[in-house]
């Protein structure tokens, strides 16, 4: 099949699974199928690992989809397919770029689109399918669209048809229609431009041989002064980061008269206090290892405080994590404080990648290119598992087992909430989770989530 098959194949599909259905199971067969042809279209040298690792997390993300249809889960199948497309005609482009292209794509849709000598064959449509196109497609588009417009404004002319039963929702089908074929327009047949692609080689792991020559960064100082500059610099941190330390501890596990409120909004504040002291000090040894200095036999000294700053910071995070784990311990889990979980493991790793990158001389995009992928692991992982379910679970131990907020504010927690009320016998808490389970099965087949189809009434 040519590129425009596939573009017509998949907006058919996209109409047929969305009209008149909400978001749900359509949206995860829609990925599968999306995936399946892009991995039947993809040629054979563009089948790379990374290529079958996407194949493979794109049909999970819309399994994963289609059991919880939720946020994150959308997340993953978008960024997941987005990547596999990306990746099935560009196996050396860096993935930082894929954010450009899909802008730039979008951005230019209509242009792209209305170029039919681009992405339509260029020999005449012969037989029946030319008359097809000509004779029915073409008036039945341009009649539903002035349809629809004539009927907006004018109460006469809707009145004409007012007794005309027709079960068929015009505006509907033609927005769909639309949104599948920029959908599917840009999937398959989006471009990256020359200027985009130029930029390519900056995003390089690597330094290049020319790259490697040690100069001054700046005009205005030497690399004498540059390079004490950074071992003044970094001995100042380090030694501001130990004072840092011992306070930060002190008022985590020594200063415990606060009640639960204040002890919530402090431990958020410092943890968010953290996470930003991480990002700049990673930041700051960017600014300064960004290129001779990863090659200069004289920035010992320099590179030894780096890493000891590191160190210090990797200390600081692990800080933070304890007082997590205490907190949860004494309030149970919530989104939250799972969520600082995910951003200081982000951090630390981030801390490990900055170690790599001094120690193997990489240039700083080693870093973006890098972290890109451990923050599309973080969505699949927050996708894949209910989490919801696994926060219900812990705290139902507790004793302080709040029930009015694991049903209100914590997802697809029912099946773990059912089981409370049994172990219970509270007959009132079970029928308003059943009453909340057979409303989520209401909906007709395309529009289901599967999660609740698998609970019991």
């Amino acid at each position: 099949m040519k590129t425009h098959h596939y573009i017509f194949l998949t907006t058919a599909l996209f109409v047929f699974l969305f009209y008149n259905e909400n978001v749900g199971l359509n949206l995860g067969i829609l990925g599968i199928i999306y995936a399946i042809l892009t991995g039947y279209k993809t040629p054979e040298k563009n089948r790379t690992k990374t290529f079958l690792i996407l194949f493979i997390t794109s049909i999970l993300s819309s399994i994963a989809f289609a059991w919880y249809g939720d946020f994150p889960s959308f997340l993953a199948v978008v960024s997941s397919l987005l990547l596999l497309s990306y990746r099935s005609k560009n196996r050396k482009m860096k993935i930082l770029l894929l954010i450009p292209v899909f802008v730039v794509n979008c951005f230019t849709f209509l242009c792209r689109f209305f170029s039919f000598d681009g992405w339509l064959p260029k020999r005449n449509i012969s037989g029946l399918g030319q008359k097809l196109f000509a004779f029915i497609l073409i008036p039945l588009v341009l009649v539903a669209v002035f349809f629809g417009i004539y009927s907006v404004g004018s109460a006469h002319f809707a009145k004409l048809f007012a007794n005309i039963e027709i079960d068929f929702n015009f505006w509907q089908l033609f927005c769909i229609s639309v949104l599948g074929m920029f959908i599917a327009f840009n999937y398959w047949n989006y471009t990256v431009e020359k200027l985009i692609y130029k930029q390519n080689h900056i995003l390089n792991d690597t330094f290049h041989d020319k790259e490697k020559m040690i100069k001054s960064s700046y005009s205005f100082l030497d690399l004498d002064t540059e390079r004490m500059s950074g071992v003044i610099s970094f001995f100042l941190l380090n030694i501001l980061l130990i004072f840092f330390i011992f306070s930060y501890n002190y008022e985590q596990f020594y200063e415990t008269s606060k009640t639960p409120n204040q002890l919530s909004e402090e431990t958020h504040e410092r943890v968010n206090a953290v996470i930003m002291s991480i990002i700049m000090a990673i930041l700051v040894i960017m600014f300064y290892f960004k290129s001779s200095f990863n090659f200069d036999p004289k920035a010992g000294l320099m590179k030894t405080l780096a890493k000891i700053w590191i160190f210090f910071n990797a200390i600081l995070i692990v800080s933070a994590m304890i007082k997590n784990s205490e907190y949860i311990i004494n309030y149970g889990f919530t989104y939250k404080r799972l969520g600082v979980y995910a951003f200081l493991i982000l951090s630390l790793i981030g801390l490990i990648m900055t170690f790599i990158k001094i120690q193997y001389k990489k240039r700083n995009a080693f870093l973006f290119n890098t972290m890109t992928w451990y923050f599309y692991g973080t969505i699949l992982a927050c996708s894949y598992i209910n989490w919801g379910g696994f926060i219900t679970s812990q705290n139902m131990k507790r004793n302080d087992f709040v029930i009015n907020y694991h049903l209100t504010a914590i997802n697809f927690s029912e099946k773990e909430m059912l089981e409370f009320a049994e172990k219970k016998n509270d007959i009132k808490l079970k029928k308003q989770i059943i009453n909340k389970v057979r409303k989520e099965k209401s909906p007709t087949l395309l529009s289901k989530i599967l999660y609740y189809e698998t609970l019991k009434e």
